[in-house]
């Protein structure tokens, strides 16, 4: 099986070049998403965070606020998302490795995808040279920063008419978030896709990509464990 990360700045369009990995075949696991299944009441990872971060991340359905997290994991005063990663990823690191000992016992011609932003930038990933650890190719999605924050400000704002205020304030958190994010300084070790808006360009960079993926497995002498 041919183990691909998928990563990007916020904002990038990940989650879009996923859908189309998707489509073209390849088994897609978002961290994003195993991260809220896991933040989950009942789910060991949720009485971590509130035993971490206190009852204030709680809502009244006892769901995580996650608003009230995000807000205290990057507080330019006093971030705490370092504290934050180092609850969450070990587990989402571990849940993907499961899954993909799974996938691959079951389907060894695959090409598993794992969306994730952090791939080069977490700590909690095992050995010496942790992303060539858990994958065989990287595929970075880069985009103009401008669209970035807009990308992220229509995400955030949930299709609601902002007030000049709300939209600058999800702007200076983009940009907050965007900078301890550095996905592109690896251009050099990736395959890289552009996203600059247009959807055809992009299905285009995909579809090559796709067909890179499946020669590398195909033609692999050496896969990694995950």
């Amino acid at each position: 099986m041919l183990r691909v990360g998928l990563t990007g700045d916020l904002g990038s369009g990940k989650s879009t070049v996923a859908k189309m990995f998707a489509d073209r075949g390849a088994i897609v696991l978002s961290s994003d998403e195993m991260a809220r299944a896991m933040m989950q009441p009942g789910q060991p990872l949720y009485t971590d965070i509130i035993r971490h971060f206190g009852p204030t991340v709680v809502n009244a359905d006892h769901t995580l606020n996650r608003r009230e997290l995000a807000r205290l994991a990057f507080d330019p005063a006093h971030p705490r998302v370092e504290e934050l990663n180092a609850l969450v990823h070990p587990a989402v690191i571990a849940e993907q490795a499961e899954l993909s000992a799974t996938i691959a016992e079951a389907n060894p011609e695959a090409i598993l995808v794992v969306e994730s932003a952090l791939i080069f930038s977490t700590t909690y990933a095992p050995g010496n040279h942790p992303w060539q650890s858990r994958f065989d190719r990287i595929v970075l999605v880069t985009a103009p920063t401008d669209q970035k924050i807009a990308r992220f400000v229509e995400r955030a704002s949930g299709g609601r008419n902002l007030t000049g205020e709300e939209r600058r304030a999800l702007e200076a958190d983009a940009r907050q978030r965007l900078a301890l994010q550095h996905s592109e300084d690896h251009a050099s070790e990736c395959l890289v896709l552009h996203n600059e808006g247009d959807l055809a360009e992009l299905e285009r960079q995909v579809d090559a990509a796709w067909k890179d993926l499946q020669h590398k497995q195909k033609t692999r002498d050496n896969p990694r464990s995950f």
